[in-house]
């Protein structure tokens, strides 16, 4: 599905900022679930500009907490639409860019014998352990509750027995983390936290290359859950910043996205 990114880009170039310091380094702050496909483009933007971008991943809500509490972010990628927005209307940026799309998917282990088809019937099921990332702070807790309050239109009560069964193991402040060099949800399963686990599908690929044991889910379509990934220029922040947000809904930028499983609107029709 393709976006108004020409009018997004428009928007943000329209962005007054303070002028940039030689070979000072830009500052992203973006979602953990961004990693790996803004990590390349932070790299290509580099070899492009020959600007270096110093890169923050983590849990939006808490990257949002942290930019309102005063670290120096430049730009902001967000998992969805909500966090950026709150900052622009706070008057610390904007305005905000929808730049990428992605998907909620279920990493499970293979001994659980989920499918599209089974997957309420084994979210429900008592000695099932179900794995979430932690609402307000994760974005991706936010969708799961979405896919909660869906499943509870399919059969009544299945809404308040997920929410009351769901472990919140990743994206709080106060998360277990991987060890260094672990993909986080890989990590998650193996240490036998969860039989089921509510992710990104982006998330589930990049934990199924490290633990190939592990399968991925895709979600029926009357429980499908899609995310809106945001974007903002913040307030004080160097000239350059603007650029590297247009970089990002770039063609370029949205062609390294796409090879990283999200689905982004910018990517000509020939790639």
């Amino acid at each position: 599905m393709r976006f108004l990114v020409l009018a997004a880009v428009a928007a943000v170039m329209t962005l007054a900022n303070a002028p940039a310091d030689a070979g000072e380094p830009l500052r992203l702050y973006a979602a953990g679930s961004l990693r790996a496909a803004l990590s390349d483009v932070a790299k290509a933007y580099q070899d492009a500009y020959g600007t270096p971008v110093d890169t923050v991943f983590g849990a939006s809500g808490l990257l949002r907490q942290r930019i309102e509490k005063g670290e120096a972010a430049h730009v902001f990628a967000s998992a969805n639409m909500q966090h950026p927005q709150t900052l622009m209307k706070a008057g610390r940026g904007g305005p905000v860019a929808l730049f990428a799309r992605n998907k909620l998917c279920a990493l499970a282990q293979a001994a659980a014998g989920v499918t599209s088809e089974t997957l309420l019937e084994k979210m429900l099921q008592g000695d099932v352990r179900l794995g979430t990332s932690t609402p307000n702070a994760d974005p991706s807790g936010d969708y799961a509750w979405e896919l909660f309050a869906k499943a509870g239109k399919i059969k009544p009560g299945a809404d308040a027995a997920l929410d009351k069964k769901a472990l919140k193991l990743t994206g709080g402040p106060d998360s277990a983390k991987a060890p260094a060099g672990r993909n986080q949800y890989a990590w998650v399963m193996e240490s036998g936290k969860a039989d089921i686990f509510l992710t990104y599908c982006t998330n589930a690929v990049l934990a199924r290359k490290e633990a190939v044991s592990l399968k991925t889910v895709n979600l029926a379509p009357e429980l499908s859950v899609g995310a809106d990934y945001g974007l903002i220029v913040l307030e004080h922040a160097p000239a350059e910043a603007s650029r590297l947000a247009l970089f990002i809904l770039s063609p370029a930028g949205q062609a390294i996205l796409a090879s990283h499983g999200f689905d982004a609107g910018a990517v000509p029709a020939e790639q």
